[in-house]
């Protein structure tokens, strides 16, 4: 049985000034994938995900989420149909705790009035409980306990970038787009956070779509893999196919009989 996309970005063309930044970018997630996208610095990857995440408006082509046509939408509809990113540097609020962080993440969640939230009776009460509820069910699934009270600005860089995960995971998506996940950790955080993407992804069900340059990383996840050079896809496939394609091993070393 065909199962349809619950991504599908077709014909994607986005320019700067006259300068291609994606030029016909097509591919198709499947619900439940685990689905990366690479190429080498300048590919267009984070273009891609900020068209998809509404920041972008490509001139042309169309984003389908989930059979609804999601293009040129802005980012808090798109987030509110369930297509929640992260980014390649990290976008915390760093003066404000771990909990606090987790809370804005359930932001489009709540719909209480601003008169019954002033003064925190009937409606207001029920919402807040039930959205801290949803909040300490991440911190544990994170196992960011010890830390739920921490100024985040004063995290070590993979602490933060958890809780930029756990923020994402608040607004309850059911397309999470990874930015560099593992971007500038060192090799117990790349572990740790590889370990909590895998478990977002099998555990809670959310399709991933992610962009990183550690090719340990993406190889041993992704069940498929698009690879982006100059604003065009040049191969599709699963990992073992992709890593062994001339066109890519050309991209990434400028050498096609090179073993990448």
């Amino acid at each position: 049985m065909t199962v349809d996309p619950i991504l599908a970005v077709s014909g994607l063309r986005l320019t700067f000034k006259g300068v291609t930044a994606i030029d016909d970018v097509s591919f198709a997630v499947q619900p439940g994938e685990m689905f990366a996208i690479i190429g080498p610095n300048g590919a267009g990857k984070t273009s891609v995900f900020n068209c998809i995440s509404g920041v972008y408006r490509p001139h042309s082509g169309s984003i389908h989420f989930d059979g609804v046509d999601i293009t040129g939408m802005r980012p808090n509809k798109v987030a509110s149909k369930g297509v929640v990113r992260t980014f390649q540097n990290v976008e915390v609020f760093p003066t404000m705790t771990v909990v606090d962080n987790l809370l804005l993440g359930r932001y489009h969640h709540m719909r209480t009035g601003l008169v019954s939230g002033a003064i925190w009776a009937g409606r207001a009460v029920r919402e807040e409980v039930s959205n801290r509820v949803k909040v300490e069910e991440i911190i544990d699934f994170l196992e960011i306990q010890p830390i739920r009270h921490a100024v985040v600005g004063a995290l070590p860089h993979g602490l933060q970038k958890r809780v930029e995960l756990g923020r994402a995971l608040a607004m309850e998506p059911r397309v999470l787009l990874l930015d560099e996940p593992v971007a500038g950790m060192n090799q117990e955080e790349t572990e740790d956070t590889v370990r909590f993407v895998l478990d977002v992804n099998e555990e809670l069900g959310v399709t991933v779509v992610l962009v990183e340059h550690d090719m340990g990383v993406v190889m041993d996840i992704s069940d498929r893999v698009c690879v982006l050079d100059f604003g065009r896809v040049i191969a599709t496939g699963e990992p073992t196919a992709v890593a062994t394609d001339p066109a890519v091993v050309e991209a990434y070393l400028g050498v096609a009989n090179s073993t990448p």
